[in-house]
């Protein structure tokens, strides 16, 4: 979800970023819990009780809930749609893409954090292809973006870092209206993260930093509109489009994957960078 980025100081002290694992891991485990559990057949109403519920038996709040005129506990956003998507009791069918995008507030602080989960079609196999690279390289893009944390100097190397991944080994586009951000207190806050190359340096990448990584990449061109319900966005050219996102804290130690079960071991471990955790 990406509305109203507040302008703050937004570096945190060492007690805050403590603070902020908790929602981390309620975020994460509503993603783990509805990953297990999609499947053709069910609706994206469905998953989203299921986040719900994970992130309420970890004594967490839903914070999209908390966005004006929202009432759910996800956004799903499926094939064409790009972001904001409303659940919805249409049943998921066979080729459907499905972006899963979710958040946890606990004792006042946020978590934020999204996937994509593809639904294989038996009878499309060269579309399902098609779908499960555009999810990899947007996967990846996010990946190299949050490896740039643990030895960049300023924050804007990270849209640099996926635009150089995605331009590399795909033909896809970089979709530029909606963009990672500062969390903390709120789930929108400065700085924001850009996933693509600006020509200005960004804030000191330094202790204290923790933002949320979220690379949106579309099948086609990168232009998007928003739908009648105003909230939905969709790909202007009708084509596919995916998001991935993680919370990240960068501390005195390291970085630490706050929204990721094992901090982001498994997605840095191919860039020689492990991630300590926040003591």
């Amino acid at each position: 979800m990406a509305r109203n980025i507040l302008r703050k100081s937004f570096y945190k002290s060492p007690a805050q970023l403590r603070l902020m694992i908790e929602p981390g891991k309620a975020t994460g485990a509503a993603l783990a819990a509805m990953k297990r559990e999609i499947k053709v057949g069910m609706t994206t109403l469905e998953l989203d009780a299921i986040a719900e519920q994970a992130i309420r038996d970890l004594g967490g709040e839903p914070n999209f809930m908390l966005e004006p005129g929202y009432r759910h506990t996800i956004c799903a956003s499926v094939n064409e749609h790009v972001v904001h998507g409303i659940p919805n009791d249409r049943p998921l069918e066979p080729g459907d893409m499905v972006s899963l995008d979710v958040g946890a507030i606990i004792k006042g602080w946020n978590g934020d954090a999204a996937i994509t989960v593809v639904l294989p079609d038996p009878e499309r196999p060269e579309r399902t292809e098609r779908q499960q690279k555009l999810s990899q390289v947007t996967h990846d893009a996010m990946w190299h973006g949050i490896a740039q944390l643990a030895h960049g100097t300023h924050l804007n190397e990270v849209g640099d870092a996926i635009a150089k991944h995605v331009r590399k080994v795909s033909d896809f586009g970089i979709v530029e209206d909606y963009i990672g951000h500062g969390i903390g207190r709120k789930m929108h806050e400065a700085p924001p993260v850009f996933n693509y190359p600006v020509n200005f340096a960004g804030p000191e990448i330094k202790p204290g930093l923790c933002v949320a990584i979220e690379p949106i990449i579309s099948e086609g061109r990168p232009e998007t509109i928003v739908l009648d319900d105003d909230w939905t966005v969709a790909m202007a050219d009708g084509k596919m489009s995916c998001q991935w996102e993680q919370t990240v804290a960068v501390h005195k130690d390291g970085i630490w994957v706050l929204t990721a079960e094992d901090g982001g071991a498994a997605g840095l471990k191919p860039f020689g960078i492990t991630p300590v955790p926040i003591a």
